[in-house]
């Protein structure tokens, strides 16, 4: 630092350690994240955050008595003190504590207490705290953060005095207080018992107090050491037993003078950079106070907005609702008056009343062309009483089944809308996408996101020009699940991809953008190969041909045991099941980090007859032109064409050809790729290595393509290939 800064940062210490920092102002960093009030005794948790002794107390004991010894005069002894009354913990909280132990002392003793439960989520972040079976004994007191909590008090009741512990009635204000007296004097008490020549005059003292906090800080494991050293794995100060033989013993510690030096420099940097940027803090205060007005404002006018599309529902339902009962009535009325008619009708039926009383009536009568002319329409409307009689059917009927309404649809609808919560964003899954001439893009939402319906994966192609139509965005229909396959993608281009939730209508922001880059060339699709020159002894293959393991079996103990000179052990090779013959092809796989030894690459049909029938010379390490190995021989005949090239990986490591480099070993070793691409371009005759997630080119060469190519791999010792799960899934679909 310069010497301005130096000068500056020693200003800001000296202000910290006069107490210069106004106290009001860091009320909100006093205060107990459990039980809402100041801290008393405060405890440091294993993350670094604080909580009041009694609020761990109640929530590893909930209804256990605190018999831990308080200070004299703290508020958290007095029982009318707000502090006394703290709520317990909530059910849910208490769920989450799942150890348990057993209670050896009703009371609380720093050597005795083992709690019945000694794990729960820190209040500050959530995170499970493991107290062990010391339980709290095992956490030291924060007495820097009781102290600022004391001279906060102090500046909250200036008005009211510290009286002399001392003095009779009546009692005179406290000018002292002694550490190791443990109480507060005012100046004739305190010299009468510090007298001058006495051990007593040794004694610290201060100013008028409330809070007496030990002089030595002690080890909570080991009660009668002092701590000494500060451990920079569990960021807690140490003991020399500690280190020497207990839990820490393997970790890193540092002197307590130093770590006090060097987390005090970086906290007053900290504190002066926060300084420096405090009219950006301002300014942010400021956009933040306009984010606040500005939500106010929106929150109203979404109010109002579901209001007044509640309105229209509550409008749109009474109309209907009107118009569905006025048709109900007008069908009663109808229905009942039809109904009537025929009751009537049928009345007329009866003996002395209606119809038959008037044709009994005519038949009285004696002048023939009289009756004739009354009986010819009387005898007509008594056949038709006589056939309704005979085939009874009400004029209308009394259901009403028509205006019974199926609203189950709509009250699902109803339910499902949703008003509040956005779902969380969700992320693209780069370990198990794949990307070809086709994308397998695989996404994961958070456990505690809220539920989707489903999400929309859209892509674009990453080029400079962006009026291209390519490079704007395209969306796919709605998925269900959690993945999906995107088709014709170009040949050796970016894209881009991002993928959003939807739960109902309500959508979440886009996920992060991945960009993923195609390969050169189609993507060509094959199996291990079972019967070309693989051998079932040493090579292990799975049931869908996909994955490839060598295993150093007897067979392999028994060759080594009969070579008594030289390193002449086998290679065992296996190719895939298609040959190539014309064209650009590429394909990808992956090599068990663990594997000794594994060459890959390409081979001609020629190449293979001669590996296959003459295994001991041809696999010999020092015959491979393109082994890897410092045999020479690969120097030699670099430049020429060969009918196969194979590259070596193994032990986590990728070897580059030496003469392929020029002069010296320099970037020959390079850390293997998690994924190893291969590019054949059989009319160019060349053969590619990328590695497969970035699609850098490794290492590129001739080879000569005179007869057919397969892909070829070898395996020395324990190791194993596992081809692309995107590239076997299409080429299993076609067996």
């Amino acid at each position: 630092m310069s010497d301005s800064e130096m000068s500056e940062f020693a200003s800001i210490v000296e202000r910290i350690e006069r107490g210069e920092v106004p106290m009001k102002s860091i009320e909100r960093e006093l205060i107990c994240p459990i039980c809402k009030e100041l801290f008393t005794q405060p405890l440091i948790l294993p993350c670094q955050h604080s909580v009041c002794h009694r609020c761990v107390k109640d929530l590893l004991l909930p209804n256990h008595e605190d018999s831990f010894s308080t200070d004299a005069g703290s508020e958290g002894s007095n029982p009318g003190s707000p502090r006394s009354r703290v709520p317990s913990p909530s059910t849910e909280r208490l769920d989450r504590l799942v150890r348990s132990g057993s209670v050896s002392s009703p009371g609380w003793r720093r050597s005795s207490v083992t709690p019945r439960i000694t794990t729960f989520p820190c209040p500050g972040c959530q995170h499970d705290i493991d107290l062990g079976e010391r339980g709290i004994s095992m956490l030291f007191r924060n007495f820097t953060l009781e102290s600022i909590v004391e001279r906060y008090r102090q500046a909250a009741r200036a008005a009211v005095a510290i009286m002399c512990s001392v003095c009779k009635p009546p009692q005179h204000e406290a000018t002292k207080s002694c550490m190791d007296c443990r109480t507060s004097y005012c100046n004739e008490c305190f010299k009468l018992n510090h007298p001058w020549g006495t051990p007593r005059a040794q004694h610290e003292y201060v100013g008028p107090t409330t809070n007496f906090r030990p002089k030595v800080l002690m080890c909570p494991e080991h009660e009668m050491e002092k701590v000494n050293m500060y451990c920079e794995v569990c960021r807690r100060p140490v003991c020399h037993l500690c280190k020497l033989g207990g839990s820490h013993a393997n970790h890193r510690v540092t002197s307590m003078s130093s770590a006090y030096k060097i987390l005090k420099e970086k906290l007053a940097k900290s504190i002066h950079y926060l300084i420096s940027k405090e009219d950006q803090v301002r300014t942010q205060i400021s956009d933040l106070e306009v984010m606040i007005n500005h939500t106010e404002e929106n929150g109203q006018l979404a109010e109002r907005r579901a209001n007044e599309h509640f309105e229209r529902l509550f409008e749109t339902l009474q109309e209907r609702r009107t118009e569905m009962l006025r048709c109900v009535e007008q069908a009663r009325t109808l229905r009942v008056d039809r109904l009537r008619a025929q009751v009537d009708e049928y009345q007329g039926m009866l003996e002395n009343s209606g119809l038959v009383g008037y044709a009994q009536e005519v038949l009285k009568e004696t002048d023939q062309s009289c009756f004739v002319q009354t009986a010819k329409l009387l005898h007509i409307r008594i056949q038709k009483a006589t056939e309704s009689l005979k085939t009874f059917q009400a004029s209308a009927t009394p259901s009403f089944e028509e205006f019974v309404l199926d609203t189950s649809k709509e009250e699902i609808l109803l339910k499902e809308l949703s008003f509040g919560g956005v779902p969380d964003p969700p992320v693209i899954d780069l370990s198990r996408c794949r990307v070809y001439n086709e994308g397998l893009i695989h996404w994961r939402v958070s456990e505690d996101s809220l539920p989707t319906d489903h999400h929309v994966l859209e892509f674009r192609r990453v080029c400079e020009d962006e009026d291209d139509e390519e490079a704007h965005w395209r969306a796919t229909e709605c998925v269900y699940g959690s993945n999906t396959v995107v088709s014709d993608l170009a040949l050796d281009c970016r894209y881009a991809f991002r993928v959003k939730s939807f739960r109902n209508s309500v959508c979440s922001p886009y996920s992060p953008e991945v960009t993923f880059h195609t390969p050169p060339a189609p993507v060509f699709g094959f199996l291990f190969n079972e019967k070309c020159g693989f051998s079932a002894e040493r090579l292990t293959l799975s049931k869908r041909r996909d994955s490839v393991e060598s295993v150093a079996g007897l067979s392999f103990l028994l060759s080594a045991e009969r070579v008594q000179t030289g390193s002449y052990i086998c290679l065992d090779y296996i190719i895939g099941d298609t040959g190539i013959s014309q064209g650009r092809h590429y394909w990808a796989f992956r090599v068990d980090p663990d594997s000794y030894m594994v060459k890959v690459g390409v081979a001609s049909d020629c190449k293979l007859s001669e590996w296959f029938h003459n295994p001991r010379d041809s696999s010999s390490p020092r015959y491979d032109h393109d082994s890897g190995h410092d045999s020479g021989s690969e120097d030699a005949c670099f430049e020429v064409s060969q009918p196969f090239t194979l590259l070596t990986v193994g032990m986590g490591r990728l070897f580059i050809p030496k003469a392929s480099l020029g002069a010296g070993d320099a970037g020959r070793v390079l850390p293997a790729p998690h994924r190893i691409g291969v590019l054949l371009d059989y009319e160019a005759g060349r053969v590619f290595f990328y590695d497969a997630d970035s699609m850098r080119c490794v290492y590129e060469r001739a080879v000569d393509c005179s007869g057919t190519m397969f892909p070829a791999f070898g395996l020395l010792g324990g190791g194993s290939v596992h081809l692309e799960e995107f590239l076997t899934a299409k080429r299993l679909s076609y067996m």
